[in-house]
Formats: structure tokens, C-alpha cells, sequence
């Protein structure tokens, strides 16, 4: 069986009144991972496997280490996940249930990856959290699955923390012929790392990130996320840490899923009505998910 599953595409009639036009949600959030990341991840584990690989490492306490977990679980190969301290107690103990080993290591991300490159062997896998080919391949099928399902779309919507979704998506579009149409990359304005890229006219490093939306903090996007800006329409979005978590909240009383922060800020690109008219009659979203979020966290936030 394949590691990752083919979502659900629906019709959210929500989001449709929210901005007068079509509005089809790619139900990502219902991986057994929780998130998209086990669509390249997945792909990237099986390729490595099949090359001989007998650990995976990984350095992502979110999203990337649990589909990197859950693969390693699925294909019988020992997984090493290296969190940072700031990792919470949650995310740890979903890391352990998906039969992990999990070291607590620094005080940031940087520092945690630091680490596990240094375990790494010449019988070891390293997966990138996003800055792969492999992993491109792998989210690509998401936009093969839409076609195949009979959509496409005039606009596609989704979120960009280190560009992994966003350079899988592009390929998609590219090989199914829908080279030409946007894509809409929301982020939150204290993570607006594609964003700094863009003005700057090249990948630049935040001086910080701050924020809700921890799974969109990588302070620089991969070099593929920016080059797609000179290849294809590719359209930097910013909302508030209150709009994406409005969104959130919103999302789970209308489809009665949870998703975290991240995914809130495309959501909110929807519910604020903050496309412009150009979108077009079909816009797709895609709800990217969320391993880690819990309605405990979302109502904290809203107070």
C-alpha cells in the first residue's frame, strides 16, 4: 500500500459564499499523518529504503519528523528524530507513539539539525524537512489526484513556510497543463519568509520569525520556491496571526476538521475575502493539515 492515500476534494459551500466563486478544499489534513508532508516524504523514504538505507534521521518535530516517523514505522527502518527543547511535550509524544526515537537537542531548529547530521552514517537517510526534489515528487501527486478527479482550477491557494508544498504543487501544475495559472502563497506577517524573497529578488534570511503559525517558520525558503517566481504566476499573501487563527476556528465548525495556524493563513486568504477578482471561478485551497494543533491551543490564542 502506498504511504500516503488519495484525499478528498470538496466543494466547500462556506467558503464559496465567502468570496463569490467555486471554492474546492484538497482535504490534506486527512493523511495519516496528519499533514501533505507524508505525500514527498513518503516518496523519499521509499526511494532510500530501496537504495539500502537502514535509519532515517530527521530534525522536524512537526509535521516532516512524524510523516518521516510514520513512514519509518510502515517500512520497518528505525527512525531518529532530533527536536529542539522548544519542541512541545505534544508533539513529542506523537513522534513516540509513531515508535520513534526522539532526542532533545539546543534551543532552535538550527541547532536540533546540527545534530542529527552529525549521527548521520553511510547507512543513514537525512530527509530535509522541505528542500528536496524527492519531496516535490512526491506532493505533486496532490495536483495529479485533482485533475483526475475533474477539476481545473482557475487559482490554487495554499501556504508556504520553506517552499516544499509550493515547489510540489508548481510540478503538478506544470505537468497536468496548468503551467500558467496562479498560485496564491499565503503566509502570516511574522513568517513571511517567501515574501522577503520576493522583494528582495532572492532567498534572504529573516532576522526573525515570530508568531502562531510555528509550522511556516523556516527563515529562508528554498532556492526552487523563488525561482518558481521567475517561471510561473506566483503570488505572495500575508494575514494576521488573528485572521488564520479566526480561520481555523471557522474551518472546524463548517468541516468539522482541525487544522493548525498554518494552514489557517490560506484558509484566511478565503474567509477574509482577500483574493482578488482575477482568482477566477474555481479556486482550490489547499488544507495542508496540521499534526500537532489541538482546539486547546486555537482557543488560547482567540482568548
Amino acid at each position: 500500500m502506498p504511504l500516503s492515500v488519495k484525499t478528498p476534494l470538496l466543494e466547500s459551500l462556506p467558503l464559496s459564499r465567502a468570496i463569490g466563486a467555486r471554492a474546492w478544499i484538497k482535504m490534506e489534513a486527512m493523511q495519516p499523518s496528519g499533514s501533505f508532508k507524508i505525500r514527498g516524504i513518503g516518496h523519499a523514504c521509499e526511494h532510500y529504503r530501496a537504495r539500502g538505507a537502514q535509519r532515517f534521521l530527521s530534525s522536524s518535530g512537526g509535521n516532516a519528523g512524524l510523516a518521516v516517523a510514520y513512514a519509518g514505522r510502515k517500512l520497518g527502518v528505525p527512525v531518529v528524530v532530533v527536536v529542539p527543547e522548544t519542541t512541545t511535550e505534544r508533539a513529542r509524544r506523537l513522534l513516540d507513539a509513531e515508535g520513534a526515537d526522539v532526542i532533545v537537542h539546543g534551543t532552535s531548529w538550527f541547532e536540533a539539525n546540527q545534530h542529527a547530521q552529525s549521527l548521520k552514517t553511510a547507512q543513514d537517510a537525512f530527509l530535509h524537512p522541505f528542500d528536496d526534489p524527492l519531496l516535490w515528487q512526491g506532493h505533486a501527486t496532490l495536483i495529479d489526484e485533482v485533475v483526475a478527479d475533474g477539476l481545473r482550477p482557475d487559482a490554487v491557494v495554499l501556504c508556504v513556510g520553506g517552499g516544499g508544498l509550493l515547489a510540489g504543487v508548481a510540478e503538478g501544475m506544470r505537468r497536468n497543463g496548468l503551467g500558467e495559472v496562479p498560485i496564491y502563497a499565503a503566509e502570516t506577517d511574522g513568517m513571511a519568509s517567501f515574501a522577503a524573497a520576493v522583494d528582495a529578488g532572492r532567498p534572504v534570511e529573516l532576522p526573525a520569525l515570530s508568531g502562531v503559525a510555528t509550522s511556516l517558520g523556516a527563515r529562508q525558503v528554498c532556492e526552487r520556491a523563488f525561482a518558481l517566481t521567475r517561471e510561473r504566476p506566483v503570488i505572495p499573501m500575508q494575514v494576521s496571526d488573528r485572521e488564520a487563527v479566526d480561520a481555523c476556528l471557522a474551518f472546524l465548525d463548517d468541516h468539522r476538521t482541525l487544522v493548525e495556524p498554518a494552514c489557517g493563513a490560506s484558509l484566511a486568504l478565503l474567509y477574509a475575502n482577500k483574493l482578488p477578482v482575477e482568482a477566477g471561478q474555481n479556486v482550490l485551497v489547499v488544507v495542508c493539515g496540521g499534526s500537532t494543533a489541538t482546539v486547546e491551543s486555537l482557543s488560547r490564542f482567540a482568548g
